[in-house]
């Protein structure tokens, strides 16, 4: 389902991140686009954009972008949308997405290779959705391999098989360190 009004949905954003700035001693800046303005909207993606600058860049996309997806969350709940709907707001900062994307796309090929050589399925690890769905997009232009995702909630995998062979068992990588549960 659409965000409705998009113009009360950027002024809610941004007064998210006035306050983020203010009481949080943040300095960054932001940039909110929204309709087809929005970074992803051409493909179904994000109805809302932002865009995010300044000397605490570093901060929003250390550990994976971390705090970049906590403020893409904290923002889909200010505006009270549905957990489905998430992926109608879209955060960046120092082209991190592009550049997430583009090692994702990376390690898919690798991933297939992998597959394609040994026969044996691939794990990767725990990842958002929006991440997973990059990952099963890439592999699918590749022949000789086939994607599920396995798993609930945060445990949530990706995994990659031979082409056929999707009954393969198959377990997910561990987390990296500093992404245990909270």
């Amino acid at each position: 389902m659409p965000i409705d009004d998009l113009q009360q949905a950027a002024q809610k954003i941004a007064g998210l991140l006035a306050n983020l700035n203010k009481l949080g001693g943040f300095r960054l800046k932001y940039r909110i686009s929204a309709g087809e303005g929005a970074q992803d909207a051409e493909d179904g993606g994000a109805q809302l954009s932002v865009e995010l600058a300044g000397p605490d860049t570093p901060l929003l996309t250390q550990h994976n972008g971390e705090l970049l997806r906590a403020l893409e969350t904290v923002s889909a709940q200010v505006l009270r949308l549905d957990q489905r709907e998430q992926n109608l707001i879209s955060f960046d900062a120092g082209n991190f997405r592009a550049l997430r994307e583009a090692e994702l796309k990376l390690a898919a090929e690798t991933a297939a290779a992998r597959v394609i050589e040994t026969g044996a399925p691939y794990a990767f690890p725990p990842m958002n959705s929006r991440e997973r769905r990059l990952l099963h997009i890439a592999l699918r232009e590749i022949d000789g391999v086939e994607t599920a995702s396995s798993g609930e909630g945060r445990d949530r995998f990706l995994a990659v098989y031979p082409a056929g062979k999707t009954h393969l068992p198959v377990a997910p990588q561990s987390r990296p360190r500093g992404f245990s549960r909270r």
